[in-house]
């Protein structure tokens, strides 16, 4: 080879290495807890660190800064060209810092907030089946909760819920009375305007027992029968066959001597965390983001879609019955422990109005309200919108199908909400879009 040929060759490499792209930024996704005068507020920062400095989002809102060693300072502008500037120390997966932001009140004005974060970790590879074994347990619907474990559509969880007791398996308390829940699960990728799907692969009992009560709820009683009914509310324990499928009262005498019932393993409670603004709501409670729904069809085999409305979602469910009629009306259904198996997926950039539950035969919304007639109402107009979403029928069309199709059933009666379900068969609808 001559000497010019080696040259050339030479030079040709060294041009070739210099227009070799660089390695692309790895985007990180961070979830920022920000202060505003003692109440959080959640937003996702996404950033990518390079040569030239840091760029990004924070909610959509454009990012640009540097950082120097763990120091980083970003701005960010909203759509209305209002600034934010972010100085923050990250040590590892936490940050800790300062957000100099316009008032809320006064344009001109400027207000700093204490800003604390962690980092959610990065993903890779097919779905995943997880198993959780929970220590703790919330006795409130919570954003501001840790997340117990970071998920991400169509992975899979099987974990255990106690009862509404707070008692486990093995018959021992593990939290505090009244509906303590398995979570959150933070679910990576969704946001505020998403809906997050949850499949039940399988609820299976894991004990052979259950509490109740022989009372009958306030709003299932006529005056007639107020003054004997107010000796009631004595505790009743349930033997459950598990092999048999079927639940008796361990003492069943007289005309209930040989009376049994065949089980049908529910969760009580499933909710997402409620959006900004709200605080920690009890676990006895209910509202669009789901809650203590009660809600005998949230069963084995069927799918929950809920409203996201904070970073992640923040999945909680519990409060395991082995089975329950309409209304849950002796204020306990069979209160059990039960392994519960679930699969999560996001459905992005739609969000439904209020919870929903699809069986392999039904369509069904659950209205929640501070009376039958409100919760009614908001059964139909949710069911209204479904039909509208996703089968394409107009208000006229709906209101058909609801005066020929429609079936109604009480969800829950025990709660400071009640709950009316609304339900259509599949089978008489259009061709889903």
């Amino acid at each position: 080879m001559s000497t010019i040929h080696r040259v050339l060759l030479i030079l040709a490499a060294a041009v070739s290495a210099l227009v070799v792209p660089a390695a692309a930024a790895t985007a990180e996704t961070w979830i920022l807890r920000t202060d505003l005068w003692g109440n959080p507020a959640f937003s996702t920062l996404t950033l990518e660190r390079g040569s030239k400095g840091v760029t990004g989002d924070i909610d959509g809102d454009r990012i640009e800064g540097r950082m120097t060693h763990d120091r980083m300072t970003i701005t960010a502008t909203d759509g209305q060209g209002r600034v934010s500037t972010y100085r923050l120390r990250l040590r590892g997966s936490a940050l800790t810092g300062t957000a100099d932001m316009p008032d809320t009140n006064d344009p001109g004005a400027r207000a700093s907030h204490g800003v604390t974060g962690w980092r959610v970790p990065d993903g890779s590879g097919g779905p995943r089946t997880i198993d959780f074994l929970p220590t703790d347990y919330s006795n409130t619907w919570n954003a501001d909760r840790r997340p117990v474990l970071v998920v991400r559509p169509g992975d899979t969880i099987h974990t255990t819920t106690i009862d509404s007791g707070g008692v486990d398996e093995h018959g021992k308390t593990r939290a505090l009375f009244g509906n303590p829940q398995t979570g959150p699960f933070f679910v990576a990728g969704a946001q505020p305007g998403d809906t997050l799907v949850v499949h039940i692969r399988r609820l299976k009992l894991n004990r052979d027992w259950a509490a109740s009560l022989d009372m009958v709820v306030g709003r299932a009683l006529g005056t007639a029968l107020v003054p004997e009914a107010g000796k009631l509310g004595r505790p009743v324990k349930w033997l459950l066959d598990r092999t048999a499928g079927r639940a008796r009262p361990e003492i069943a005498e007289g005309a209930l001597s040989n009376y049994s019932v065949p089980i049908k393993p529910m969760l009580g409670g499933l909710a997402v965390a409620p959006g900004f603004g709200m605080p920690a709501i009890s676990t006895g409670d209910t509202g669009r983001f789901g809650g203590n729904m009660d809600f005998n069809e949230v069963v084995e085999g069927n799918i929950v879609y809920l409203p996201v409305q904070q970073p992640g979602a923040l999945l909680y469910f519990g409060d395991a019955h082995a089975l329950q009629g309409d209304g849950e009306t002796t204020q306990y259904a069979l209160e059990t422990s039960m392994d519960v198996t679930v699969t999560v997926d996001v459905i992005k950039g739609r969000q439904v109005s209020m919870p929903r539950v699809e069986s392999p035969t039904q369509i069904m919304v659950l209205g929640q309200a501070g009376s039958l007639d409100e919760a009614l109402k908001a059964a139909s107009t949710g069911m209204i919108q479904w039909l509208q979403e996703e089968y394409g029928l107009t208000l006229s069309q709906a209101a058909q199908v609801l005066g020929t199709a429609m079936h109604y059933s009480v969800a829950n009666l025990a709660g400071r909400s009640v709950g009316i379900a609304a339900r259509i068969d599949k089978a008489l609808l259009p061709t889903r879009r």
